[in-house]
């Protein structure tokens, strides 16, 4: 016989894993904009470098 579902266990690790990835991307946008800082660019909101592509004009 399976077990009954604990729905309350199920939403509780998703909202760990939810948090665990809030808490990942804030600190890559943190690491991201010291790196801005200790290269001397200016601060800009959700520029990300690595996937800045040239636009021709």
């Amino acid at each position: 016989m399976a077990f009954k579902p604990n729905y309350n266990q199920q939403r509780a690790e998703r909202n760990r894993a939810k948090e665990q990835k809030k808490q990942e991307k804030l600190q890559r946008r943190q690491e991201e904009s010291d790196r801005r800082k200790a290269a001397g660019l200016p601060p800009q909101e959700g520029d990300d470098p690595a996937t800045d592509e040239p636009t021709e004009s």
